[in-house]
């Protein structure tokens, strides 16, 4: 996949959206970065979503005269963040929507990157690529590597244009691609899927017309979930949509991968009976790791984090462990997010 590094002419006019809930200890860093950007300032708008925040969130964006800030009012509703997301669109003047969470951090070059990469392709719906900032605790450094795997594969299937797969921290679509396609009108009732199933209904619509911004410049860097509760969570929800693709290709490959990840677990049991079993799942994890190793080394190297590499064999176990249970979780009963349980 190529690399794209064409600087931006600087016509195209953009509305940034952020849904925000309970966010203090990151939006103001959003924001700062954002009126840092290398994108004429006059070119883009900046619209906040305070959804039912309970801390200063509101008073942190207020202190950013530029930024727009707007309050979610609908309540007892399954999905709080599109129905941010679709009150700030409503509400944008300009004709590309880039949206991203408040706990994000773009660079300096993010806003002219999609911008040249939109007049370039003249793209309709563009996934971009998304990091997770990582210490030195086994939970960061093990959410890090799966999340690297995640992009290179959303990276792979959308460049190939055979799958849609996207991440809500850093999309961009057209405003008029949005309405046309009755925006989340059909999806709304389930709590994730603000991006991929979006993407799915905007690509059905535009064949041919989405694409991946593979740049350094496009990155935008996110937080890891801070225990494992909440990262079970977040995985659980992100599988929670997986009934709901209209391009069922989707579905089968994630019931194959499932399949896949639990017969390990049923070779772990059936090894008690007979240690023959334990022979043979010793050498499918030796063998998954093999074949692993050079496509997400090649991801490692562009998103800089070479160094987690190190930890893939290692955490095998772990990430089989955790695909199954997310994997049937995310199809049955209710999760907790933000502070809300949804389903």
């Amino acid at each position: 996949m190529f690399q794209f590094e064409t600087p931006a002419a600087g016509i195209i006019r953009i509305s940034v959206i952020i849904p925000a809930r309970n966010e203090e200890n990151n939006i103001g860093s959003l924001l700062a970065a954002l009126e840092q950007q290398s994108y004429d300032p006059e070119l883009f708008e900046t619209i906040v979503i305070d959804d039912h925040s309970s801390d200063r969130t509101t008073e942190i964006v207020q202190e950013y005269p530029r930024v727009r800030l707007l309050r979610l009012q609908k309540d007892q509703i399954n999905s709080y963040k599109k129905e941010a997301i679709a009150m700030g669109i409503q509400a944008a003047k300009n004709e590309l929507i880039v949206t991203t969470d408040a706990d994000c951090l773009p660079g300096k070059y993010w806003l002219e990157t999609i911008a040249a990469f939109k007049q370039s392709t003249n793209a309709v719906f563009i996934a971009a690529p998304v990091v997770l900032q990582n210490g030195h605790s086994w939970l960061e450094i093990f959410q890090a590597l799966d999340f690297l795997t995640l992009q290179g594969i959303t990276g792979a299937v959308v460049y190939n244009d055979s799958l849609s797969m996207s991440n809500g921290a850093n999309l961009a679509y057209e405003k008029i691609a949005f309405t046309e396609t009755g925006g989340f009108e059909g999806i709304d009732g389930i709590a994730s899927g603000d991006d991929m199933l979006l993407m799915g209904k905007i690509k059905k619509k535009f064949p041919g017309k989405t694409f991946y911004l593979k740049s350094e410049k496009a990155i935008v860097a996110t937080s890891p979930m801070n225990n494992w509760k909440s990262f079970i969570n977040q995985r659980i929800r992100w599988a929670s949509k997986a009934r709901y693709y209209d391009d069922k290709k989707i579905f089968f490959i994630l019931l194959l991968v499932f399949l896949f990840n639990l017969f390990f677990l049923l070779l772990c049991c059936m090894g008690f009976y007979h240690y023959s079993y334990w022979i043979l799942l010793a050498a499918l994890w030796v063998a998954k790791t093999a074949i692993e190793y050079p496509f997400v080394s090649a991801v490692a190297e562009f998103f800089n984090k070479r160094k987690l590499m190190r930890y893939l064999f290692l955490f095998q176990p772990f990430h089989i462990l955790y695909m199954v249970t997310a994997g049937l979780l995310g199809q049955v009963g209710t999760y907790e997010w933000k502070g809300r349980n949804v389903k």
